[in-house]
């Protein structure tokens, strides 16, 4: 262990940062000061003693990971921000929780340069700091296996601060389940057991043994008790210790609880709810200012020496940074091939070849949706060895897997179907949709690998949380969706989405996407790995589906169009008749079929009718308006969308004129045969509500 110190100039800066969260919250009206208080020594250790960080290159891949699960105590990190360079200055603590500042109410991951993670919903951060565990060893493993523990460029560590909100949400113990199974020896979290709440005191609600817990879940747990007297003694070498004994397990995420008083010294608010989410108010600032020896009329004062002290964090992380970059170069020039598949990845480049790559399925066969994906996947992994994933205890039905790809794991999770490897590329998250969606989170946000996570659509209820975080922090996560209506069948109104496709279209920046055949699906995962910029979800049939005989280009007469039009996100499947549509079809996943026979039928009648496949509304709306008025000429206006959700998605594209053919209930138990013709998804409802909306333009 190396030599600790903490001397005077530590604890001035200590209680510079209490003096400093406290008057940001005061200035901004209103926050979280309390935690960011009794919690300036540890910030301090972490962003002077402890974390190996570069505040002038906050995406150095070689950097240890700080996460603050607590994000409504934002104002603990950006004190730390301010004071060890990160580019913060006075003024933006000044400004907290202000429109344009660079200090949000809470950490906004691309917004305040040096946050790793948007934090705030508790639970999402110390979940998703699962998921960077999950990420540094397969980035390990991908670019540097062989080196000893400790010795590669591409080993750090992730530090958690948490409270008890993060305990009590029931996500975090869904990851932590899933940290010890992994042994995610490189996570570090920091309980901060001060047992208040905004309620106050969470004995009226919380009163299990955390630690008890997590050792049950198989981590490494330590106490640091600054109560433990009967007299509050801030004892930061005892933590220090603890952080250096963490770090020394390799076999175990470790948990260290650390007991503390909210708010501390505030002269009467600490210990207590008063102080967690509200500003101390003038009185009570001024006796925390003269209790630690400030003056009590000065604001956001900093005296120049604890600045210096600070903000010599910079040097010293520029000094392990080049020092890292040695070991770095090293490992480059022993590994050209990788080094260079290194540099791909961080370009955003997808590998040579890999459109070419996509299966061509023949028109012979009928193929689900979420077959055809599991052969794209099968396609994709040879050519791109970043792209690992897995599904949530539904491999068989998701299609998920990566065949003859180990799974990931320690040896000791090998069971008689699947043989884990440290590095292996397949993930099982277990029957844990929202920590799969918060930990594909942190996968993605780590760096260097490109994760996909697998469900039934039904469920992606259970992660929607982590996927509206993705979405805010357009992070490209993919979600593999199956058995994506009612046409799942016989499981019932339990397991058959209504309401998901449109809830999820709701969620502004996440791409849905939902093929109409196999070769649709193939184009679909181009496009989605394509995008760097926004979390996709791809919606995919149970059951078989025709696979459309197309032409090379763009509908014509009676050939079908491309597949590759997928990326459009509506396109002229087959074009009306006569060349001139009197009503436009316009559908997704399975019932595309029942347009185009629709379209036949009203061809048999003197009606021309366009069919549309649109397997993504959000890249229809990214298209050029000449383009979309191309597909959807607002000359047009009988139309008719055909989904097997509620209409709710389609109100805007079909027009007062148009009608939707859609399912506005709860499904039934029957095969899907039975389902769709009892709920009227079939052929004569679509030319019936083609006449409708024909009688009505």
């Amino acid at each position: 262990m190396a030599e600790f110190t903490w001397d005077a100039i530590d604890r001035k800066a200590v209680d510079t940062a209490r003096v400093l969260a406290a008057d940001s919250v005061e200035a901004a009206g209103n926050g979280h000061p309390g935690t960011a208080m009794s919690l300036a020594p540890l910030a301090h250790l972490l962003f002077q003693k402890v974390m190996r960080r570069d505040p002038s290159d906050s995406t150095w891949i070689g950097r240890d990971r700080f996460i603050l699960s607590a994000g409504h105590a934002s104002i603990l990190q950006y004190v730390q921000f301010y004071l060890h360079g990160y580019g913060l200055e006075l003024e933006d603590l000044q400004q907290l929780r202000k429109w344009g500042s660079k200090t949000p109410g809470h950490p906004e991951y691309g917004h305040t340069d040096g946050v790793e993670i948007t934090t705030g919903p508790l639970g999402q951060g110390l979940a998703s700091s699962v998921g960077f565990g999950y990420a540094q060893r397969f980035e390990r493993g991908l670019f540097d296996p062989e080196a000893a523990d400790g010795e590669s460029p591409f080993d750090h560590f992730t530090y958690v601060i948490a409270g008890d909100g993060d305990m009590q949400e029931g996500v975090t113990n869904e990851a932590a389940s899933l940290a010890g199974r992994q042994q995610l020896g490189r996570l570090v979290v920091f309980y901060d057991s001060n047992q208040i709440s905004i309620e106050d005191d969470t004995d009226i609600a919380f009163s299990e043994d955390v630690a008890a817990r997590y050792e049950a879940l198989g981590w490494h747990v330590q106490h640091v008790d600054w109560k433990k007297t009967g007299e509050y003694s801030e004892d930061v070498e005892e933590l220090y210790r603890a952080v250096e004994a963490a770090k020394a397990v390799t076999n175990k995420p470790s948990l260290i609880v650390l007991k503390t008083i909210i708010g501390w010294p505030s002269p009467t608010k600490q210990n207590s709810g008063k102080i967690h989410g509200s500003a101390l108010g003038a009185e009570e600032l001024k006796g925390l200012k003269e209790v630690l020896g400030f003056d009590p009329e000065q604001t956001f004062h900093v005296d120049p020496a604890v600045l210096e002290y600070t903000r010599g964090a910079v040097a010293k992380g520029q000094a392990q940074h080049a020092e890292w970059q040695k070991t770095f170069d090293a490992w480059a020039s022993a590994n050209p091939e990788k080094k260079a598949m290194l540099d791909r990845i961080n370009s955003g480049e997808l590998p040579e070849g890999l459109e070419e790559a996509l299966p061509v399925f023949p028109t012979e066969k009928a193929v689900s949706t979420r077959a055809a994906s599991g052969k794209v996947i099968n396609a994709i992994a040879p050519l791109m060895p970043e792209f690992w994933g897995g599904s949530a205890d539904l491999a068989e039905s998701n299609l998920t897997t990566i065949e003859g790809a180990k799974s990931f794991g320690p040896a000791e999770a090998s069971t008689k179907t699947w043989s884990t490897d440290p590095y292996g590329r397949v993930l099982h998250f277990g029957i844990r949709e929202h920590a799969m969606g918060s930990i594909l989170n942190g996968i993605v946000l780590h760096g260097n690998t490109r994760p996909f996570g697998g469900t039934f659509l039904i469920f992606s209820d259970y992660m929607r949380p982590a996927v509206r975080l993705a979405a805010l922090m357009k992070a490209p996560a993919i979600y593999v969706w199956t058995h994506d209506s009612i046409a799942l069948g016989e499981d019932g109104p339990t397991h058959q989405p209504i309401e998901q496709i449109s809830a999820l279209r709701a969620i502004p920046g996440l791409d849905i996407v939902r093929p109409a055949d196999a070769n649709e699906v193939a184009y679909a995962w181009l496009e989605m790995l394509k995008h760097k910029d926004r979390p996709a979800g791809i919606a995919l049939s149970r059951q078989n589906l025709p696979v459309f005989e197309r032409g090379e280009g763009e509908a014509s007469g009676e050939v079908f169009a491309s597949a590759k039009n997928v990326s459009k996100g509506a396109y002229i499947l087959a074009e009306a008749p006569n060349g001139t549509p009197d009503v436009i079809l316009i559908a997704t996943g399975s019932e595309v079929q029942i347009a185009v026979d629709a379209r036949e039928q009203l061809k048999g009648e003197g009606i021309n009718a366009r069919v549309v496949s649109a397997p993504s509304l959000e890249w229809f709306r990214a298209q050029s308006e000449n383009y979309q008025d191309q597909v959807l000429p607002k000359t047009v206006t009988a139309r008719v969308s055909v989904e097997a959700g509620i209409a709710m998605s389609w109100r805007d594209i079909v027009g007062d004129k148009g009608r939707s053919v859609s399912i506005e209930h709860f499904g039934a138990s029957a095969d899907y045969q039975t389902l769709f013709k009892e709920f009227g998804f079939t052929t004569e409802h679509v030319v019936a509500a083609a006449k409708e909306s024909l009688a009505a333009s």
